[in-house]
């Protein structure tokens, strides 16, 4: 068996499982006080997320492990060459985190709206780095024969700032179906109202974003060569399609599952395009970092395949729980009885 080829394919998933589970949180971050009107609505909104979004959080945290255990080569280039923006986004998420949390502690209107403001603010900066940071993953970094020779302000590409919009409204369309799905009254309705006005430009977004990954990097040739790959985008497009029909019919749970789908394929539309690359040199293809050049030993990628295969199921499972315990719409007792938020 080639451990380095099943350690990408883990790697590609557990970075998918995250933007699709921390991707409706972080919308609800930074676009759920569209949807509410008071301080009573705001709570609810924020409520809507408290039992998820730590759990949600756990994807990053085993990525960003798989990737030191698995690829350590990578790893160390990224904290190296990427260190102020992998900075900057992790004090996005820290901001984001504490604002969730510090938000209901008192009672004070300035206390609320000053949390409420941050977990705006840095859930929105997360999510744009976090679409810039893999746009230039997509399109290739400037990796030469003396390592990166590209700078902070050269990651704000148009492309990588197109893939950072992409996911911008990606996460929006997601965060307004989880509200519509999980608040009652007047937010749900706000919500659904939302989400259906912003698909059409999301989708115009998504279908742009294709033709320019198509003419501007090099993920096509995996799809050229494996066409059987072509059916990721195309089931990411479905699910929009199939959201927005549900979101139609007042299906709001159907339509958030749908969105789901769509950003799932939609990462692994990307990360099928890359292989074998984890760190693509767009300078020169051999430059780059792959699956065959950064790997860790075989021995190392097989104990470490044991111990996913023992401990993710366990994961899975936790998540699962949580989302069935909390998977009916937020009651109007519920929120009374809430003291965090």
């Amino acid at each position: 068996m080639d451990y380095a080829k099943v350690w990408f394919v883990f790697w590609a998933v557990l970075w998918t499982a995250y933007f699709a589970l921390d991707g409706f949180d972080l919308g609800v971050g930074f676009s759920g006080w569209l949807a509410a009107s008071g301080d009573e609505e705001r709570a609810a909104v924020f409520s809507s997320v408290g039992p998820f979004w730590d759990g949600n959080e756990v994807w990053l945290i085993t990525a960003g492990g798989a990737t030191f255990a698995a690829f350590p080569a990578v790893y160390a280039a990224l904290f190296s060459w990427l260190y102020p923006a992998l900075f900057l986004l992790l004090f996005s998420l820290i901001f984001r985190g504490v604002a969730l949390e510090f938000r209901g502690k008192l009672p004070d209107g300035a206390w609320r709206a000053f949390w409420a403001r941050t977990a705006a603010v840095s859930s929105f900066i997360a999510t744009l780095l976090l679409g810039v940071a893999f746009g230039n993953l997509f399109r290739g970094l400037p990796i030469g024969a003396g390592g990166y020779e590209g700078t902070f302000f050269g990651l704000l590409n148009p492309y990588g700032l197109a893939a950072g919009l992409l996911f911008c409204a990606l996460f929006l369309y997601h965060g307004q179906l989880w509200i519509a799905y999980k608040v009652p009254g007047a937010p749900s309705q706000r919500a659904s109202a939302l989400a259906a006005k912003a698909w059409y430009p999301l989708a115009a977004l998504f279908a742009l974003f294709a033709v320019y990954s198509w003419a501007a990097t090099g993920l096509s040739a995996n799809f050229l060569v494996r066409k059987y790959l072509l059916l990721l985008p195309l089931l990411a497009a479905a699910g929009l399609a199939v959201s927005r029909v549900r979101l139609a019919q007042g299906n709001y749970g159907c339509a958030f599952r749908a969105s789901f789908a769509a950003i799932a394929f939609f990462a692994l539309s990307g990360f099928a395009g890359m292989y074998p690359d984890l760190l693509p040199s767009r300078l020169d293809p051999a430059l780059g970092l792959s699956v065959y050049n950064s790997a860790s030993s075989p021995y190392t990628l097989k104990l470490m395949t044991w111990v996913v295969a023992l401990f993710l199921p366990v994961v899975i499972a936790y998540q699962v729980w949580v989302h069935m315990l909390f998977r009916e719409p937020l009651s109007a007792a519920e929120l009374k009885k809430s003291g965090m938020y």
